[in-house]
């Protein structure tokens, strides 16, 4: 039988700074979480009027505002990385890792607090990633749009519901954006990073997946202990969201980095 881990010693697993003592907003984000829906929805919608617009007009260059708008999301991402990687590190050294995918009670300790609700908001913030693809009018793919729509209903839906594997997910997604929008921002500055850069990203991204698949079946698995308060509606979501996304991320890696050596490989036979 598992012990749930006491609230005010979680609180002491990292102390926060002043800046994440800020007011809770968590009940507001809480009664209004369905709203990630019509917001989703007008963003699918602007990515066909968006489309439809810019089809007889000249792309905008926006380097500027791209390296600009990149960089905050480096820094952001970074800074988020740090704060969630540093207090699930202490959970499980002091705990284990049963109390990072299975109890929520860690919810309330101010840092995971301050950078969840952060988090949730960043899903809405990122949707800006395909404005500037549209107005630029590069290549929309359907990773892309099926992934920060679906992400920005997912988290909002685990947000509501405290799910405890949730902590894995912000803390994995902040790591692995914290390279990923590091990269665009050198790209955006026409600054070349080495070749296996984005294929570590991409990487990176399909073994999140597979950890969060991984921490997703373990809290189910714990699901019949004290103070375990995963659902089954919770790990179908969750299963569902975290299978296509790897199956998706495995198939763009195998597009992007398999499939062009195989083809110049058969050409020179």
């Amino acid at each position: 039988m598992g012990t749930v881990t006491n609230v005010s010693e979680t609180e002491n697993l990292l102390p926060p700074y002043r800046f994440e003592l800020l007011q809770d907003i968590r009940p507001f984000l809480e009664e209004y979480w369905a709203a990630s829906f019509p917001i989703a929805l007008v963003y699918l919608l602007f990515i066909f009027a968006g489309h439809k617009y810019m089809k007889a007009r000249k792309a905008f260059n926006l380097q500027r505002p791209l390296i600009l708008w990149s960089f905050c999301l480096a820094v952001f991402s970074i800074l988020g990385a740090v704060r969630t990687w540093g207090l699930m590190g202490n959970l499980i050294q002091r705990y284990s890792l049963k109390h990072t995918v299975c109890y929520s009670s860690f919810f309330r300790n101010p840092v995971v607090r301050f950078w969840s609700c952060l988090f949730l908001l960043s899903k809405i913030i990122e949707l800006g990633d395909t404005v500037f693809i549209i107005l630029r009018k590069q290549p929309l793919i359907f990773v892309h749009w099926y992934h920060h729509s679906t992400v920005l209903v997912f988290t909002s839906f685990g947000y509501k519901n405290k799910i405890a594997a949730g902590g894995w997910f912000m803390t994995m997604n902040y790591g692995v954006h914290a390279l990923m929008y590091t990269y665009y921002t050198l790209k955006a500055a026409k600054v070349k990073p080495p070749m296996w850069y984005p294929r570590l990203i991409t990487s990176l991204q399909i073994l999140q997946m597979f950890m969060g698949v991984t921490v997703i079946i373990l809290a189910f698995i714990w699901r019949q202990e004290q103070g375990c308060n995963t659902t089954v509606e919770q790990f179908f979501w969750s299963l569902m969201m975290y299978m296509t996304y790897f199956i998706l991320f495995a198939n763009f890696f195998y597009q992007a980095y398999i499939m062009p050596k195989v083809k110049a490989k058969t050409k020179s036979e």
